[in-house]
């Protein structure tokens, strides 16, 4: 009879909510052990803080009555954060968590007495993402890639000679783009976040006319023949593939993974932004693959298991 599977304490920690589980060596999340708890841009350090260690402190306990059944192994604790995240100081200063600037995390979880020594491990959120869809999902046996979330907001992690990028690479929310004006995001009004994410491709909707305030309202206009509606999807496209070529330009990657809620805000999105992609004069840009995350909202807590269980992804 083959061992059973060691298994991790998963978190990620986003603008949101917190969430943590217990995942597997195999990327399976165990039955049961998903638990949530909201954060928010007004939640007070202190209060962020318990959020964070309250769900760890519940998977914890169903993990260990699990493990205990199970027979496996709980070998570490991997927390994914929205960034900016300093990975060798362990701090964190998320854009859209303001009560956490230079934020000692990293301290804050391995302290806590219901950790008891288990290795921690932190990453950007956007790292954990492209990892989940490198271990399981779109990108498997591709070693040059970017996985990239349209939702709230833009970001993304980069895998480049089969290893993540370490840090803040993969950004790509916070790189410029050309010929548009949006909202202002970190005091700018033309970074690809500013431009294309959803509630600023709605506000960008509304501006033109649009009475919706949603992206359901976006994505139902759409299919209803709404022209602004639809002109502020195929604005989304546009952008969004001129970031990827940027970033394709630049890297030379073989393959990019969109995934987030808003890429689903019609069924053809991401098609759509791949051939715009593919009309690059780069030949090296245009053969870029670009296909839609498979992991969905799974990712961030298999990516967040995949800093204790693959090793071999992380930067050496």
């Amino acid at each position: 009879m083959a061992d059973p599977p060691d298994v991790a304490v998963a978190v990620d920690i986003g603008g949101t909510k917190v969430q943590a589980a217990l995942v597997d060596s195999r990327g399976v999340v165990v039955e049961g052990t998903l638990t949530r708890a909201p954060t928010g841009r007004s939640a007070s350090s202190d209060e962020l803080d318990a959020a964070v260690l309250g769900v760890l402190a519940e998977v914890m306990a169903s993990g260990a009555a699990r493990t205990a059944v199970g027979g496996g192994h709980l070998v570490g604790i991997g927390v994914a954060c929205a960034g900016p995240v300093d990975d060798v100081a362990g701090r964190v200063s998320p854009i859209n968590l303001p009560a956490w600037r230079d934020h000692p995390l990293l301290q804050v979880i391995s302290s806590a007495p219901v950790v008891g020594g288990i290795p921690v491990t932190l990453r950007r959120d956007g790292v954990a993402i492209a990892l989940a869809e490198h271990w399981l999902g779109a990108g498997v046996g591709v070693a040059s890639m970017m996985a990239m979330v349209v939702s709230t907001g833009i970001g993304g992690g980069i895998l480049l000679g089969g290893r993540v990028v370490a840090g803040n690479a993969g950004h790509i929310g916070q790189i410029e783009v050309s010929g548009h004006v949006g909202e202002p995001s970190l005091g700018s009004r033309t970074t690809l976040e500013s431009v294309a994410s959803g509630p600023h491709t709605v506000a960008w909707a509304r501006s033109q006319g649009f009475h919706g305030t949603t992206g359901e309202d976006l994505a139902v206009a759409v299919r209803a023949g709404d022209p602004t509606a639809a002109a502020a999807v195929d604005r989304l496209a546009d952008v969004v593939a001129q970031g990827i070529c940027s970033a394709c330009a630049l890297l030379d990657l073989d393959l990019v993974i969109i995934g987030g809620g808003f890429a689903r805000v019609t069924d053809d999105l991401v098609a759509r932004i791949g051939r715009r992609v593919a009309t690059h004069p780069l030949p090296y840009v245009a053969r870029t693959r670009v296909v839609p995350a498979q992991l969905g909202d799974a990712a961030p807590v298999v990516g967040a298991a995949a800093f204790v269980h693959r090793p071999d992804l992380l930067p050496g």
